[in-house]
Formats: C-alpha cells, structure tokens, sequence
C-alpha cells in the first residue's frame, strides 16, 4: 500500500493540519496550533492508524507499506540518520515505531514536493476551511 502524507502550520508555530492518501483514499484534517514539524508527525501517525483500520488486523500484518514525505527530517529521524533533540517530537516518533510493528513492513522514503502535490493540496484546504 502507499501513502503520502505532508502536515503543515501557517506561521511556525501557527494554525496546523494534515493531509494523507492511504491507498485510493484521500483526507485532510485541521489539526489546532503547532509548528511543522508535529504536523508532519501527526500526518504519518493518522495514516498509519488509517491504512491498519482500512485493512484490518490481520490482513495489515500481510502488508508492505511504502510512506512517502516531503519532510526531510521526519524521514531521516525515522531511519535513524538524525537524533530526535526536540523532546516534543520524542513520543511522536515512539508512536510511529511502534504503530510500524502491526505491518509486515513499512518503508519511509523522502520525496520531493512537486511529487507530494495532492497531501499538500489536502493540508490547505484543511487550513482554508477552519
């Protein structure tokens, strides 16, 4: 399965929300005030909880999740190439690891962000219609 996730705050921190495609389907979601960098957190979180709740238990332990972001950090913290200093981030990425275990496996790729264009185009339009 794919996924595409990007978060996003106007003003850092500011008004923040996330967007996600997981498989065929799309969805973005006002997430409050936060900075950047929780918003992508959160975007990858509510995707991965989605794409387990889209396919269910079992089948979600026989799936190769390919995640696809145009944060640079996030991607790189995921893999382990750079430590997690901001301690506010620190539960975010424990969260993610271990939401990690309930598929077969779950790959983190960087992307560029001419090639996020649609969970971009999902944060705005959460962020326009708060």
């Amino acid at each position: 399965m794919v996924i595409y996730t990007d978060g996003g705050a106007r003003g850092n921190p500011g008004p923040a929300a996330i967007g996600a495609v997981v498989g065929a389907k799309k969805y973005g979601e006002y997430i409050g005030e936060t900075t950047n960098n929780v918003a992508e957190y959160k975007a990858l979180i509510f995707a991965l909880k989605k794409a387990k709740a889209l396919l269910g238990k079992k089948k979600a332990k026989e799936t190769e999740l390919e995640c696809n972001m145009d944060s640079e950090l996030l991607m790189r913290q995921l893999t382990g190439q750079y430590k997690i200093e901001d301690e506010g981030l620190q539960p975010l990425w424990l969260e993610i690891w271990n939401l990690r275990l309930d598929f077969k496996k779950v790959d983190f790729n960087h992307i560029p962000r001419e090639k996020n264009k649609e969970a971009d185009r999902l944060v705005n339009e959460a962020l326009d219609k708060r």
